[in-house]
């Protein structure tokens, strides 16, 4: 994008930005999907699974590994992800003179579905869940105008739908639009691991069978566990273990839950068997790693 357009961005998201962020740095908008964050210090690793997103880093900067992939990236340069994916994240770049910003968006596949069915077809691709590239001026551009729409709430509740689809389109129509596309294509293999993840994300917590996640996405159970596993880079039981270690540590962090409570609270049964897998994604067991969080938080205050 051009230096111009990447300075008016930069300028909106830092007013919207310093005068709304939570204790987390996150900062909501008028606009569902679209919030901005904010750091002054590099953050913690994050452990997460991303719904398909754009994000546009203005200020500083970023590492994020999905899979065998590293990628590190920063101001002028958007992080694209296709898929639910788990990632492992953390702001690298980033200080009290010389914030981090960046503005988030996240795609919506019904929108997503209806552009793709007007416009030109186009190359069809292997699927490619994650990649980092330059921020393109037509994307900047329409995600300035989207910010805007902020500190103008007479039209935001006429504009914002019409606008957040402009900014759908161009990163549609960009050079990495072909990720996106599969998603708009009701059964394409991506759009069916989709289906199965929206299953999983609203019953995680509950026993799952790789045979109802399969029906859900209208595959065999062989078709939809070599599927689900070159998307996501996870098997489905897998996919589901991970998120419930995620949600865990986040009610220990977040809401002071124990680790039994919280283990409980996901759906685990053993919670000798939850701590185990606990240390094999976050290094430590529970306790440990809550302590040395509040070690590091104290220390940085």
């Amino acid at each position: 994008m051009s230096a111009l357009i990447h300075q008016s961005l930069l300028d909106t998201v830092r007013r919207h930005a310093d005068s709304s962020f939570d204790s987390q740095g996150i900062c909501a908008t008028s606009v569902p999907g679209l919030f901005a964050i904010r750091a002054t210090r590099p953050s913690e690793i994050t452990f997460s699974i991303d719904r398909p997103l754009v994000a546009m880093i203005l200020q500083g900067r970023k590492c994020v590994i999905s899979g065998n992939t590293s990628l590190e990236f920063g101001a002028g340069e958007s992080l694209m992800i296709s898929a639910d994916i788990p990632t492992i994240s953390q702001i690298t770049t980033a200080s009290v003179a010389t914030p981090y910003y960046s503005l988030v968006f996240e795609i919506d596949i019904v929108t997503v579905e209806e552009l793709v069915q007007k416009m030109e077809a186009a190359p069809a691709i292997s699927h490619r869940p994650v990649l980092v590239d330059e921020t393109e001026t037509e994307v900047a551009e329409a995600a300035l105008r989207l910010m805007k729409l902020n500190t103008r709430p007479s039209a935001l509740p006429v504009l914002k739908d019409q606008m957040a689809r402009e900014l759908h389109y161009w990163l549609l129509a960009g050079r990495h639009g072909n990720m996106l596309r599969s998603l708009g294509v009701v059964e394409s293999h991506a759009r069916r691991v989709a289906r199965a993840v929206g299953v999983i994300r609203s019953n995680y917590k509950a026993p799952l069978r790789v045979e109802q996640l399969a029906e859900a996405a209208g595959m065999s159970p062989s078709a939809f566990h070599q599927h689900f596993r070159a998307i996501t880079s996870l098997t489905p039981l897998q996919f589901v273990k991970r998120l419930r270690l995620i949600e865990a540590r986040r009610m220990m962090f977040a809401e002071g839950a124990g680790a039994s409570h919280a283990a409980y609270a996901v759906g685990d049964e053993s919670v000798p068997q939850f701590n185990r897998e606990y240390r094999r994604l976050f290094g430590q067991p529970p306790i440990r790693d809550l302590k040395s969080a509040q070690s590091r938080a104290a220390f940085a205050a």
